[in-house]
């Protein structure tokens, strides 16, 4: 489940208890079944370390469940910095392809948790996956903890094949 845009997008991830308060009160019903919370950010959310140190106190205050973020503006890559704040939150960094940035296609952040979310390419939300690229997203799975895969290349029906062959090649 992703946290709201207006926490994320609207908010800037600033002053956002009552929303994030409210929205991990309506869908706390969902339990384990809602698995890792993704805090996707907009593209133009610069890493500011105050910031984002606040927002994920009071997110790990209120939430101890899964949780990662999705920054898709360039200062949030290549940073010890970053990486430390997220691996102190317990945040895994999301790996996405395509990807917005450089780094993008790589997980980070807190290492026993690793997200990725393929959107399809070269075409998005359309291209369907290689094997070859499928078979390297299970190795990185493999080496994780606990991971995660979301297919989002719905729009031509891949996501579905694409889940499939993950799921074999994991079994």
């Amino acid at each position: 489940m992703k946290i709201p845009k207006q926490i994320t997008h609207e908010q800037r991830l600033i002053r956002s208890r009552t929303a994030l308060q409210k929205f991990l009160d309506e869908s706390a019903g969902l339990e384990s079944k809602r698995g890792p919370l993704l805090v996707q950010l907009p593209p133009s959310l610069e890493f500011e370390p105050r910031v984002a140190n606040r927002f994920f106190t009071l997110f790990r205050s209120l939430y101890e469940g899964l949780a990662v973020c999705e920054p898709r503006h360039h200062t949030w890559f290549g940073s010890a910095v970053v990486d430390a704040l997220l691996t102190r939150h317990r945040i895994g960094r999301v790996a996405a392809d395509p990807a917005v940035v450089d780094g993008a296609r790589l997980p980070g952040g807190w290492p026993d948790l690793a997200y990725f979310r393929l959107h399809g390419s070269p075409r998005t939300y359309w291209s369907s996956y290689t094997p070859a690229f499928i078979e390297a997203v299970a190795a990185a799975m493999g080496a994780h903890r606990e991971a995660w895969c979301i297919f989002d290349n719905t729009a031509s029906g891949a996501a579905i094949e694409n889940a499939w062959e993950l799921r074999q090649i994991l079994q």
